[in-house]
Formats: C-alpha cells, sequence, structure tokens
C-alpha cells in the first residue's frame, strides 16, 4: 500500500516539476519581450505627440473644414474592436477586455442598434463566434510583436467601413500600458475622429506653431487624417503588445511560485508514505525475527 502510493506520489512530483521548467520558461521569454515592447512604445510616443499637435494647429487653422473621417452621424450600426492576444496563459489580460467589450455590445442590442465586430487576435475571434456576434473582420498574427503596416490594415479596413457607411462609429476595447505591475483595460473611441483638445499655454510661453499650407488647410487636414487614425493604431497594438507580456510574466511567475510549493507539499507527502514503508519493513522483520525465536 505504502509502496504504491509512494510511486504516485513521485510521479506526480517529476510531472509538477516539468510544468515548473516550462512555466519559468515562459516567464523569462515574456520578461525579455516586456523590455522590447517597452522601448516600442516609448519610441511611438514622440511621433503620437506631434501628430496630435499637428492635427489641432491644422484643424484650428481650417476652420469649419469636413471630411468623411470627421463627420459624426446618428449611430445606426455600431463597430467594436477588440484588441486581445493570439495565446492564451496571461492571466486575465484577455477576459478584462472581452467581459468590456460584450457589455457594450450587449448596451447597443438593447437600444437597438446593431453591431460589427473586428477581433484583433484568436480570442476575441473563439470568444465571439462562439456567442454567434456577428464578426466583420478577424486580424491574426499581430499582437505578439505588431508593426506599423499591421496597425495600416486594421486603420484602412475600419477607415473604409465608416467611409462606407457600414458602421457609423467604431470603439476599441483594448489594454493601455502603465507599467510592467498595472495594465488598464480601457475604452478608446477611434471613429469619427475627435480633434485633440487645445492645450492651455501661459501668456509667458511661445504661441501655437504657425504653418504655411500648400496646397490649404483642408487638403493637407484630409491627408493627415489617415495618418493620424494608423498612428492611433498603432499606438494602440504596442501598448496591447507589452500589456500581454507583462500580464503573461505575472501569470507565468506565479503558476511557478504555485508548482514549487506544490513540489515541496508533495515531497513531504513522499517523506512521510517512504517513512511508513520503512517502519512496516522494520515491524515485518521483528515480528518475524520473533516467530522464529518462539518456534
Amino acid at each position: 500500500m505504502a509502496s504504491a502510493e509512494l510511486r504516485i506520489i513521485r510521479r506526480r512530483i517529476r510531472s509538477v516539476k516539468s510544468t515548473m521548467k516550462i512555466t519559468r520558461a515562459m516567464e523569462l521569454i515574456a520578461a525579455s519581450r516586456i523590455v522590447k515592447a517597452q522601448q516600442r512604445v516609448a519610441a511611438a510616443q514622440p511621433y503620437t505627440d506631434k501628430m496630435n499637435e499637428v492635427i489641432r494647429n491644422v484643424a484650428a487653422a481650417s476652420g469649419s473644414a469636413s471630411h468623411a473621417l470627421l463627420d459624426a452621424r446618428e449611430v445606426k450600426t455600431a463597430g467594436i474592436l477588440a484588441v486581445t492576444s493570439d495565446r492564451g496563459l496571461a492571466g486575465g489580460y484577455n477576459s478584462s477586455i472581452l467581459r468590456m467589450a460584450e457589455a457594450k455590445l450587449i448596451e447597443h442590442k438593447d437600444a437597438g442598434i446593431d453591431t460589427r465586430v473586428y477581433a484583433v487576435g484568436r480570442k476575441a475571434q473563439a470568444y465571439f463566434k462562439y456567442r454567434k456576434y456577428q464578426i466583420q473582420q478577424v486580424f491574426l498574427g499581430v499582437t505578439d510583436t505588431p508593426g506599423y503596416g499591421d496597425a495600416r490594415a486594421i486603420a484602412n479596413i475600419v477607415m473604409n467601413d465608416y467611409a462606407e457607411g457600414t458602421v457609423d462609429s467604431i470603439e476599441v476595447f483594448t489594454t493601455r500600458y502603465v507599467s510592467a505591475l498595472t495594465q488598464t483595460p480601457m475604452r478608446w473611441p477611434l471613429l469619427p475622429i475627435e480633434p485633440p483638445e487645445a492645450i492651455e499655454v501661459p501668456e509667458s510661453a511661445a504661441g501655437p506653431v504657425g504653418y504655411t499650407y500648400e496646397p490649404d488647410a483642408e487638403s493637407i487636414l484630409g491627408r493627415l487624417l489617415p495618418r493620424y487614425v494608423e498612428a492611433m493604431a498603432f499606438g494602440i497594438l504596442l501598448d496591447a503588445s507589452a500589456s500581454e507580456h507583462a500580464a503573461r510574466r505575472r501569470a507565468m511567475k506565479a503558476a511557478t511560485e504555485n508548482a514549487d510549493e506544490l513540489v515541496r507539499i508533495l515531497s513531504r507527502r513522499a517523506n512521510q508514505a517512504r517513512q511508513a514503508e520503512i517502519t512496516t519493513e522494520i515491524l515485518e522483520i521483528v515480528g518475524g525475527a520473533e516467530a522464529l525465536t518462539h518456534g
């Protein structure tokens, strides 16, 4: 009895140790990728800030300029862009985004508004497909190390659908990267574009930058707005990628620690089973010796 139990416990210990090696390796891989993802987020920020500044100034100079991406209209069909990962083992990273997106879908349904889902990542695709939501487009293989081309592809599709009237708004549900320990699920209105608000500048500071427009401010704004949407999409993907790696590192670290604790518990049980086995053997030897003596 004790011998069989000991074999089972030792088999479990070997299995847990093998799993612990995998989770430890995944933790180290995610930790190394966080650094690169952080650097990419930081490197993209100056471009995004400058784009916001240019859009703000050009929009002010063009006055009441109109553009398809600026025109807000009555929302009859809403687009929901959910940014998740292609792989799991990232703790609550995907579930928090998907819950927020589905809550918005339910809200639109209750209001009598049709919806279209744009799924980034296999987790979003599987989630909304299983729940029978209408998926307009799926983007796979872009969340691990997103490139600007991936952002352009996503931006072009949602801009075309918005311009053609397939959807009347686009809302993004993603995760904002704050730090390696903090990632915040958030809703981001993408279309129609809301020009960045003017920043109050102290009187002592220099005034806004002046531009000379050729051919005119409205034409320049029409060329800049698609680039602006692309830059926003790229920033969203970079934040999501960094958040995914950070969440996976935490999840794998917790799994490794839990596996290590389980190995300690099982080792204690194995020692107890081994001790019981030894005690049984000693008792059998002593009993046999006494039987021979009195025989």
